[in-house]
């Protein structure tokens, strides 16, 4: 209903934010060593080696199976924990779907 008012002063915190962008992702991310960062990019990993096995394999007979898996990743969702538990649910569609 109403905005956080920052003052023109608060614009020295966003381009130092803005700056430190090209850090995302690597050793110097403050933010990459908590839990949920970890697991997204653990996830990743695992998604790009499950669609990398079914690829060679992929007929006519399975193709909705491989279409399910690719699709698997709109599951993760939400912030912290609500996320952690869309990973978990994640992992078990894969194992439903016998990867």
């Amino acid at each position: 209903k109403s905005k956080l008012k920052l003052g023109s002063w608060f614009e020295i915190f966003f381009r130092l934010l803005a700056t430190t962008r090209r850090v995302r992702g690597t050793l110097f991310d403050p933010l990459g060593y908590t839990k949920v960062r970890r697991a997204e990019r653990a996830l990743i990993r695992e998604y790009n080696l499950l669609i990398a096995g079914i690829l060679p394999g992929l007929a006519p007979d399975n193709v909705e199976r491989a279409i399910k898996l690719a699709n698997l990743p709109d599951l993760i969702r939400g912030y912290e924990t609500i996320k952690l538990r869309n990973v978990e649910r994640f992992r078990s569609e894969v194992r439903a779907l016998g990867f």
